[in-house]
C-alpha cells in the first residue's frame, strides 16, 4: 500500500513537472509583465519564446535577471538610443559608403545600378535575416510580412521623404517609374499570397525570379543609356599630378591612418562636437582597424600600404568572429583545427605578399578587391549591429506589453530601417540623390523579394509542404493597402510634378506615414473595427 501511494505521489509531481514545462511552451514572452518582479527572472530563463538567437546578449535576462526592477526602464532609454544611431552613422558615413563608390566605379556601374544592387543588399542584410528567421517558425511567418510591409511603409515615406527634404532633385522619369512600377507588383503579389493564406513552389520561384527580371531590367536600360550618352558627348579625361612627391615612412602612414581626427576641422568645430568626437574615437580606430576604404575620389584612392597589409588580418578575422553572432568562434574543422586559426595564417601569408609586392606611393591595380573586402565587412558588421539593435527594440517590446503585430509594424520595422534610413540620406548629402532614391526603391524590392521568397522556399524545404500565413486580424490589411496606396500616389504625383522631388513632396510623404502610424495604431487597439 505504501508503494503504490509514493507511486501516485511520483506519478503527480511528474506530471506537474510536465504540467509546467508545457506551460513554458505555448506561453509567449510577452506575459512576463504579469507576473511580479520577484517571478520575472525565472519566467524568462524557462520560456523558450523569451529566449532570442540572433544577437551576442541577452537583454532579457540583462533586464529581468541582472538589473533592478526600478532601473529597467531608465537602462531601456539609455541604451536603446546609442545603438540605433551612433553605430549606424559611423558604419555608413565613412566605411560602408566609399567602398560603395568604388566598386560601383570599378564595374563602371551608374548610379542607378548601384542603388539597386550593391547598397541594396547592404541595406537589406537585417531584413532579409529577420525575415528567414521568422519563416522558421509557421506562426510568425505573418509577423514577417507585416514587418516587410512595415519596414517597406517606413522606407517610401520616412526614408524617401528625408532624401528629397535634404537634397531637391529631379529624378530621372524612366528608372522612378520602373522602380515604382515593379514594386507595385511585388507588393500586390504579396497581397494575393496573403489573400489565399498559402504558397506554392512555383509562385516561390516565380517570385525570386522577378527580382532578377528587374536587375536585368535596370542593367540593360543603363547600358542603352550610357551607349545613347557616348554616342552624343565626347569626354576629355585630364589628370593632376604634383610636381614633388612626398613620401612619408611606413610608421608615419599607419598612424596618420588610424587617426581618426582632423586637427583643422577639431579647431574649427564647437566644444560639444569635440567631445562627442573623442566619445566615438575609441570606436573609430577599431573600424579603421578592421574594414579597408577604397575613396574613388582621392588621387591615391586612400591607398595605405601598412594598414591595408592590416586589413588582410583583421578583416577575415571579424567577419569569422562576428558572422551569424559569433557562431563559428569555436567551430573546429574536422573537429581538430579551429577555423579562425586558418583564417589567420592566410591572412598572415596574404598580408607578407602584398607588403613585399607593393610600394607606399603607388596603389596596387588590384585595390579595388579591398573596396569589395570592406564591403562585406561592412554588411557583416552592420547584421550584427542590427540583430542587436532589434534585440534591443524587442526586449523593449516586451517591457511595453507591445503585440507582435505592433512590434513588427513599428519597432522591428523601424529597427530593420536604421541603415536604410543613414546611409540614404548621406548618399544624398554626399551629392547622389538619384542614387539614394534608387536604393529606397531598389532596397525594399530586395527585401520583399529575397525576405519572403526565401523565408517560404527554406520553410518548404524544410517542413516539405506548402507555407500557411496566419493572419493577425484587420491590420495587416491596413499595411497591405497603406502600402499600395503610398506608391499609387507617388506614381501619380511626382509625373504630376514633373519628376521634380521637392520639400513639399518630402513633407507630404512624412505626414502619410504619420497618419498611416495613427489609423494602425487605432485599429490594433480596436478602435477601428
Amino acid at each position: 500500500m505504501l508503494l503504490v501511494c509514493e507511486l501516485c505521489r511520483m506519478l503527480r509531481h511528474l506530471d506537474e513537472e510536465i504540467g509546467l514545462m508545457s506551460f513554458f511552451l505555448c506561453v509567449q514572452c510577452d506575459l512576463v509583465m504579469n507576473l511580479s518582479a520577484a517571478d520575472r527572472c525565472a519566467f524568462v530563463k524557462n520560456t523558450p519564446d523569451c529566449s532570442m538567437e540572433d544577437g551576442f546578449i541577452s537583454y532579457l535576462r540583462v533586464a529581468f535577471c541582472l538589473l533592478p526592477p526600478n532601473l529597467v526602464p531608465l537602462t531601456i532609454t539609455l541604451c536603446v538610443r546609442p545603438v540605433c544611431v551612433c553605430v549606424w552613422i559611423v558604419f555608413m558615413k565613412k566605411h560602408f559608403c566609399p567602398n560603395l563608390s568604388a566598386i560601383s566605379t570599378s564595374l563602371h556601374l551608374t548610379h542607378n545600378v548601384a542603388g539597386v544592387t550593391f547598397l541594396a543588399l547592404g541595406n537589406g542584410a537585417p531584413d532579409i535575416f529577420s525575415a528567414i528567421a521568422a519563416f522558421s517558425h509557421p506562426h510568425t511567418a505573418g509577423l514577417a510580412v507585416g514587418a516587410l510591409f512595415g519596414a517597406g511603409i517606413f522606407v517610401t515615406t520616412i526614408v524617401a521623404g528625408s532624401v528629397a527634404l535634404v537634397k531637391p532633385f529631379a529624378v530621372a522619369s524612366r528608372p522612378f517609374l520602373r522602380d515604382v512600377i515593379f514594386y507595385m507588383v511585388a507588393v500586390f503579389w504579396t497581397f494575393f499570397m496573403l489573400y489565399r493564406g498559402t504558397t506554392t513552389l512555383s509562385e516561390i520561384l516565380g517570385y525570386l525570379a522577378l527580382y532578377v527580371v528587374y536587375v536585368l531590367t535596370v542593367i540593360i536600360s543603363a547600358y542603352i543609356y550610357n551607349r545613347q550618352k557616348h554616342s552624343m558627348n565626347s569626354s576629355v579625361l585630364s589628370e593632376y599630378r604634383p610636381l614633388l612627391p612626398y613620401s612619408e615612412s611606413t610608421g608615419k602612414i599607419l598612424l596618420t591612418s588610424l587617426n581618426p581626427i582632423d586637427s583643422r576641422k577639431w579647431r574649427r568645430k564647437s566644444w560639444s562636437w569635440r567631445v562627442l568626437k573623442v566619445l566615438k574615437t575609441p570606436l573609430e580606430v577599431l573600424l579603421l582597424l578592421c574594414i579597408p576604404v577604397v575613396d574613388p575620389d582621392k588621387e591615391d584612392k586612400n591607398w595605405r600600404r601598412p594598414l591595408n597589409c592590416l586589413h588582410l588580418i583583421t578583416a577575415p578575422l571579424v567577419c569569422v568572429l562576428v558572422f551569424q553572432s559569433g557562431k563559428y568562434v569555436d567551430y573546429m574543422i574536422q573537429g581538430q583545427f579551429p577555423l579562425w586559426v586558418l583564417i589567420l595564417l592566410l591572412g598572415l601569408f596574404l598580408s607578407a605578399i602584398v607588403f613585399c609586392t607593393t610600394t607606399n606611393d603607388c596603389p596596387p591595380k588590384y585595390q579595388p578587391v579591398f573596396a569589395l573586402l570592406g564591403f562585406v565587412v561592412s554588411a557583416v558588421l552592420i547584421s550584427a549591429a542590427a540583430s542587436e539593435v532589434v534585440s534591443l527594440l524587442h526586449m523593449l517590446g516586451v517591457v511595453l506589453s507591445l503585440s507582435n503585430t505592433v512590434l513588427g509594424l513599428t519597432l522591428l520595422a523601424w529597427g530593420n530601417s536604421i541603415g536604410d534610413c543613414f546611409s540614404d540620406i548621406t548618399i544624398a548629402r554626399q551629392g547622389y540623390p538619384r542614387m539614394a532614391i534608387s536604393a529606397c526603391f531598389g532596397g525594399i524590392i530586395f527585401n520583399m523579394l529575397f525576405g519572403v521568397g526565401l523565408g517560404c522556399l527554406l520553410q518548404m524545404l524544410k517542413t516539405h509542404s506548402f507555407v500557411q500565413f496566419e493572419l493577425e486580424g484587420l491590420l495587416t490589411w491596413v499595411l497591405a493597402g497603406s502600402l499600395g496606396l503610398s506608391l499609387v500616389l507617388s506614381f501619380v504625383i511626382v509625373p504630376l510634378g514633373r519628376f521634380h522631388l521637392g520639400r513639399a513632396y518630402g513633407i507630404f510623404l512624412l505626414v502619410f506615414y504619420v497618419i498611416f502610424l495613427l489609423i494602425a495604431l487605432l485599429t490594433e487597439f480596436g478602435k477601428i473595427h
